[in-house]
């Protein structure tokens, strides 16, 4: 059974699966396009307001399928960049995306797998969840934005931990660190995110768009050129329609109903 990405909605979420039950959810390279094209597609989509990327069959990702990594060792080496160059598109797509992204993590997040949860813009984890980056397990260095992420997420001696050691990270101590937003009961890690999903979907979706650009921009500009951009969202989305009707909805003290 060829590696897929399912995609489902649920109201007004997007849930995009991944799917590969031979190799426990191993990401392929037609996975990525399937996940950009899926991002895509939902981005024009009136009706998708946040998106869910989980694993099936209890599993999440364990990352790259070293079977194919070993074939490429006889190839030339620009056959493994390309494939991971596809991984990177799908990544800086989830990156840049207007709308929310979560993860909810079931079972093992590994290498790779682990690194797509770390672009998402919010991770649910169920409690038996585990975490591991374990390329150095075999020899290997990160992809997927794994060190950007984790350098950008912790201090550098934890990153570094992770990174180094490949040992295996349980959610509670991931939430702890502050990579994972909710901790959820086994079997339970995508109806949270759905629910969490529910909860973004009633905030105007300008606005949500609005605070994703700015954080992914801070990293790279100064505290000067920061507040600026900070007053051109502000003053945009004020004179946004949803900006009307936000404050009219808090002011008349009923549930808004944004565009």
């Amino acid at each position: 059974m060829p590696a897929e990405i399912l995609s489902t909605s649920h109201g007004q979420t997007l849930v995009l699966t991944l799917r590969n039950p031979e190799l426990r959810n191993a990401l392929e390279p037609a996975m990525y396009a399937a996940g950009i094209e899926a991002l895509n597609v939902a981005e024009t989509s009136a009706d998708i307001r946040s998106v869910v990327i989980t694993g099936a069959n209890g599993t999440f990702c364990a990352g790259g399928n070293l079977q194919r990594l070993l074939a490429n060792r006889q190839q030339p080496p620009g056959v493994q960049a390309q494939s991971i160059e596809g991984l990177h598109n799908w990544i800086e797509t989830i990156r840049a995306y207007p709308k929310p992204v979560i993860a909810a993590v079931e079972g093992a997040a590994a290498g790779a797998g682990f690194s797509l949860a770390l672009a998402c813009d919010l991770v649910v984890a169920a409690r038996n969840a585990v975490f591991t980056m374990a390329y150095s397990n075999v020899a290997l260095s990160p992809d997927g934005g794994a060190s950007w992420s984790l350098a950008h997420a912790l201090p550098r001696q934890a990153a570094a931990e992770i990174l180094l050691c490949g040992d295996r990270i349980s959610a509670e101590r991931l939430h702890a660190l502050g990579v994972v937003n909710r901790v959820a009961e086994p079997g339970t890690a995508l109806d949270a995110a759905l629910a969490l999903a529910e909860q973004l979907g009633a905030r105007a979706p300008n606005a949500l768009a609005s605070i994703k650009e700015l954080l992914g921009d801070a990293p790279h500009a100064s505290l000067t050129q920061h507040l600026d951009r900070e007053r051109d969202h502000f003053v945009k989305n004020l004179h946004h329609i949803n900006g009307g009707e936000g404050i009219a909805a808090f002011l008349e003290k009923r549930a808004p109903r944004y565009e």
